[in-house]
């Protein structure tokens, strides 16, 4: 007994004496893995140890031998995305990431490690871009642990992977621009280890025995294929899945389609976690959820269920994380929320959801994040914070409740919330004061009350948040004076987002911030009139808009030189000066800026490579594009978005355009160019919106366009084009929504196949010289039926690809366009906008029958042509009518009852025609001036002319052999008379004269977009001054067509006064379009 002690005591002393063993690499292993170094591309040098200086290989990082054995077990290579890559608050250095993968390929001697059990290549999508799994893997026997997600592998998964029957995990998964394909999964069958199978975005779609293999691995706890195409859906008659834990099934699709959620999964009853967000699952939520009575974690968000939360839902009482967001529940959230007293995490966001949120959500003490965003709570934001301050408020880490219509006013409960480190109200109608209690949220780092209505000075209560590193409160009434000691304590702010209030900056001309920021939007703040010199010191900066800021100087110099980083720039709306070669750096190299609207001079500065969008509209940039367009660069330009509308510049339009591939908007207008388009523009193959208006362009239609197959809107209106519209414009201009050619000389017919461009919304070539008839087949225009017509109010130009983290792939188009009576730039609403107009041109013929066909037409002017027949019958079938001109033409016939079926119809005009008859009754047609109808033969209201039964107006009806009407004669004698006793002694006092002005109407006005006001001195002259005119003559010029045979042509007198007041309307609109 004592012998045996003495030996352990012995044994124990020894096994403590010796020294601490340490590994020392096999040199064999060593040079393998050298040469496996030999093969990766290694720009970050990662593996800098891995050489023969450092010779035990058992310390090269990612390196982990067995410590007895001294072989490699273990080789982690992976690239993650670590909070390395974080420079802020979830601003990711995407560049920083990607040079820290490894590239290059994987060396077949990573065979020779034997004694490998784990290897780790993850992350490091360029090692495997473009290739196969390599094969040789399949001979790596002791592997345990195999990940090789997001390495960019593609083809088809080797069968011998199947070899590896030791492994107990395995990822292939991860998007590539290719999905792996695995035609079969029966390799997996071998593995009888394995818990962990990770197949996301394979493409399964012909591996029709998946399910059946899967389910008969013994050992299978998680099974992720999220993004996978899986074959024909079959519900399996016997699922043996006995340790299922984990099943993802997100974003993937089978082949047909499925719409439901498939009813096996309901009966793996040890299901922890389900996530099935993304897959367009329709319906109700299933009820056979409640058999999951052991999940944890459940992600429903993402597809189209359109039921109210169902009461079993809320009997999963294990339920630790619930995602609900973006689907169309609808109704009410239940009391028996507060069943769920496990909840961590609830997101209920992008619902129709309606209501208040119960007060029974209080009793999830163990809640640290929800988001209740874009619901219908109509509800006060006080109410949810007494809900939610008693037991959750300690560990809440996150609130998002934003567009979800709350009001009212913060209150004191907010200081409750002191581990918030997100809160987000943003786009509701909370209003007030922000409560001093804001002070005491001391984790809080990101914060969005933008677009609501609170008030005051913000920084009384956030200056003390020395954490804050996201302000967002822009769109506000927010008033104060910002000063020095407002912003001293804010020392981590990253993020400035406050534009769209009232404040103004005062602070010394030697400040500087505590805080280096990286995105800093100040719009509409007062930081005038000098430019602000402590924007010098935020040397991190990437994006800053300090446009409309009250700025009147020109841009120091040394700005360029101390903010390296910008990759957005917006000083536009100011009254920034000087000339291009002393205020802007040249040349330009910030991916993203705009100078708008200021009163920048001289020659257009260079662009470097870099620039991707670039607007230096309205200032006073000129003489020509040429050393701008035609400078000669050692890279080709990225530009894609170029505005220099409403400058100075002149000449001819450079012919350089070959060198400027990527443009896709390119805004020329409302300059000084001569000549035509040059053919280099032909070469501009993404070129989707081009606008040349208010030029003085010449020649004829400019035949590079020819090759710029990508446009959808093109504007060439208010030049001096002429010639013919050519017949490939319809053939060519496939995608073309708007076709802008007003005001030029354009002659000959409207062709025909302008009728093959079924995506044309907008028509306009008014004010030309075109002949011939309205081609019968503008019916063809599908775009300006219901059933084609567009849903999205705006239209975009869209490029291929993204120049900077700031920059934009889509650019909103804009236009002038003439609708009821009236020019206006049209931006936001322009994809809704449907509209012909062929005015003032030399049409002929009758109005196609066929146009009434185009249900989806706002906007229709035919007016000022020579156009004869009747209005075609079927003009009520154009339900979408807002605007209908077809004045000064010579239709004839009477107006079809069946346009008082058109209820949209907010003008129309049919004056100065031969149309007879009476007016159709109808809700809008009575509203309308009677200046609409004059000039016609018709009766009844609006005009001030009775019709007889037979429909014939009572008027003299001239010497054509039907005699005269004696009674009206007399009567209307009588009237004439007894109305000039009354009114003559009047004119004679000076004091009256103010109230004989004769206005037009206001739906006039309001067309002609003026006041139209008739003076003193014009009424002078039209009725009292005239000379030979007779009392009656005098009173007819008064009241208008009350005394006049509409059939007869008015007096001269009277024409005159018309012709005045349409010369006025249309110097007005000259004057309003150059003003614009």
């Amino acid at each position: 007994m004592n012998s045996s002690i003495y030996i352990l005591v012995f044994l124990h002393l020894w096994l403590f004496s010796l020294p601490c063993r340490e590994s020392v690499c096999i040199p064999s292993e060593r040079e393998t893995l050298l040469k496996i170094k030999n093969n990766l591309i290694d720009p970050s040098n990662r593996l800098w140890s891995w050489n023969h200086n450092h010779t035990n290989c058992c310390h090269w990082y990612g390196v982990l031998c067995h410590n007895v054995t001294s072989h490699v077990l273990q080789l982690h290579l992976n690239t993650t995305f670590s909070a390395a890559f974080y420079d802020g608050y979830y601003h990711f250095d995407e560049e920083a990431y990607e040079k820290s993968q490894f590239g290059g390929e994987i060396s077949p001697c990573l065979a020779d490690l034997k004694h490998l059990n784990h290897l780790n290549l993850s992350g490091n999508y360029f090692l495997g871009a473009g290739m196969s799994i390599p094969s040789f893997l399949g001979t790596m026997t002791s592997l345990t642990h195999l990940d090789l997600s997001l390495t960019g592998f593609m083809g088809k998964i080797p069968s011998q992977i199947g070899n590896l029957s030791n492994l107990v995990y395995l990822d292939l998964g991860g998007y590539s621009v290719e999905p792996m394909l695995a035609e079969n999964v029966e390799w997996v069958s071998s593995m009888w280890k394995l818990e962990y199978l990770h197949l996301s975005y394979a493409n399964l779609s012909k591996a029709f025995h998946w399910l059946h293999t899967l389910q008969s691995l013994p050992s299978l706890t998680h099974l992720d294929l999220s993004g996978c195409t899986l074959p024909h859906y079959n519900e399996p008659s016997l699922l043996n899945f006995s340790s299922l834990q984990t099943l993802h099934l997100s974003f993937t699709s089978f082949s047909p389609a499925i719409s439901f959620v498939p009813k096996w999964i309901f009966k793996l009853k040890k299901l922890v976690s389900l996530q099935l967000w993304g897959n367009e699952i329709q319906g109700p939520i299933p009820g056979g959820i409640r058999n999951l009575t052991l999940l944890q974690n459940l992600d429903l968000s993402g597809n189209s269920f359109s039921s109210s939360i169902p009461d079993c839902l809320y009997g999963l009482h294990r339920l630790k994380f619930l995602n609900l967001r973006d689907n169309h529940l609808h109704g009410t959230i239940s009391d028996a929320l507060g069943n769920l007293t496990s909840l961590v995490e609830l997101d209920l966001s992008g619902n129709q959801l309606e209501g208040n949120i119960p007060t029974s959500l209080g009793n999830l003490c163990n809640l640290r994040d929800i988001d209740f965003s874009n619901l219908k709570l109509n509800q006060q934001v006080n109410e949810l914070l007494e809900i939610l301050a008693p037991c959750i408020s300690h560990g809440l880490t996150r609130l998002a409740v934003q567009s979800s219509r709350l009001s009212g006013h913060l209150t004191d409960h907010i200081g409750a919330f002191k581990n918030i480190d997100t809160l987000l109200f943003s786009n509701n109608s909370i209003g007030g004061a922000l409560p001093r209690s804001f002070g005491k949220l001391s984790s809080l780092r990101y914060l969005d009350l933008s677009t609501n209505k609170f008030s005051g000075n913000p920084f009384e209560s956030l200056g003390s948040l020395c954490k804050l590193s996201s302000l967002y409160i822009g769109g506000n009434l927010f008033q104060t004076v910002v000063k020095e000691d407002d912003l001293a304590n804010l020392t981590s702010l990253m993020e400035i987002h406050a534009s769209g209030n009232n404040f103004t900056l005062k602070v010394g001309p030697n400040w500087l911030p505590n805080f280096q920021l990286f995105h800093l939007d100040v719009r509409s703040w007062q930081l005038g009139p000098s430019f602000p010199s402590w924007i010098k010191s935020q040397n991190k900066l990437e994006y800053l808009d300090m446009s409309n800021a009250g700025i009147i100087d020109s841009i120091p110099t040394q700005m360029w030189e101390a903010l390296p980083q910008v990759l957005y720039l917006n000083l536009s709306h100011n009254h920034i000066h000087g000339e291009s070669g002393t205020t802007l750096k040249n040349p330009i190299s910030i991916p993203v800026i705009d100078l708008s609207s200021n009163h920048l001079c001289g020659k257009l500065p260079y662009l470097s490579s870099d620039v991707s969008q670039l607007d230096l509209s309205s200032n006073s940039f000129s003489e020509s594009m040429n050393d701008f367009l035609c400078n000669d660069q050692d890279e080709p330009m990225q530009l894609q978005f170029l505005n220099l509308a409403s400058n100075n510049l002149s000449g001819e339009i450079p012919d350089c355009w070959m060198n400027w591939t990527f443009l896709v908007n390119v805004n020329l207008q409302s300059n000084h160019f001569v000549g035509n388009l040059p053919q280099s523009m032909g070469s501009l193959a993404e070129l989707q919106s081009l606008q040349i208006r208010n030029n003085t362009l010449s020649g004829i239609f400019p035949t590079s366009l020819k090759k710029n197959n990508q446009l959808i809107s093109l504007d060439l209106g208010e030049n001096n084009l002429s010639g013919c519209i050519p017949t490939w414009v319809g053939e060519k201009l496939l995608k073309v929504k708007i076709l802008r050619l007003r005001s030029n000389s354009f002659a000959g017919h409207i062709p025909n196949e302008i009728c093959q461009m079924s995506h044309l919304q907008v028509l306009d070539l008014a004010e030309n010289n075109l002949s011939g008839n309205i081609p019968s087949c503008f019916c063809n225009l599908s775009a300006m039926t219901l059933k084609n017509q567009s849903t999205d109010p705006s239209i975009y130009s869209e490029a291929q690809y993204v120049g900077s983290s700031y920059s934009s792939i889509y650019s909103m188009v804009s236009v002038l366009l003439w609708l009821k009576g009236r020019g206006d730039e049209y931006r936001n609403i322009l994809g809704l906008v449907t509209s012909i107009d062929l005015s003032s041109n030399k049409l002929l013929g009758e109005i196609p029958r066929k146009i009434t066909n185009l249900n989806g037409l706002n906007f229709l002017n035919l007016s000022h042509n020579q156009l004869i027949g009747h209005i075609p019958q079927g003009i009520g079938n154009m339900g979408s009518l807002q605007s209908i001109d077809f004045s000064r033409n010579q239709l004839s016939g009477e107006i079809p009852p069946t346009i008082s079926k058109l209820s949209f119809l907010s003008m129309l005009d049919v004056s100065y025609n031969h149309l007879k008859g009476k007016i159709p009754t109808g809700t809008q047609l009575q509203t309308f001036d009677a200046s609409s109808f004059i000039g016609n033969n018709l009766c009844g209201l609006p005009l001030p002319i009775n019709c007889s039964s037979n429909g014939k107006t009572h008027s003299y009806e001239g010497s054509d052999g039907h005699g005269v009407n004696w009674f009206f004669v007399s009567a209307t004698i009588g009237f004439v008379v007894g109305f000039w006793i009354v009114i003559a002694p009047l004119l004679i006092c000076r004091s009256w004269r103010i109230l004989g002005k004769v206005t037009e109407s206001e739906e006039v006005k309001r067309r002609l977009g003026g006041e139209s006001v008739v003076t003193e001195k014009k009424y002078q002259e039209m009725y009292v001054n005239s000379p030979g005119k007779g009392v009656v003559d005098k009173l007819k010029g008064m009241v208008g067509t009350w005394f006049t045979n509409p059939a007869e042509n008015q007096s001269s007198q009277g024409r005159a006064e018309v012709e005045q007041v349409n010369q006025g309307a249309a110097g007005e609109r000259r004057q309003q379009e150059s003003s614009n």
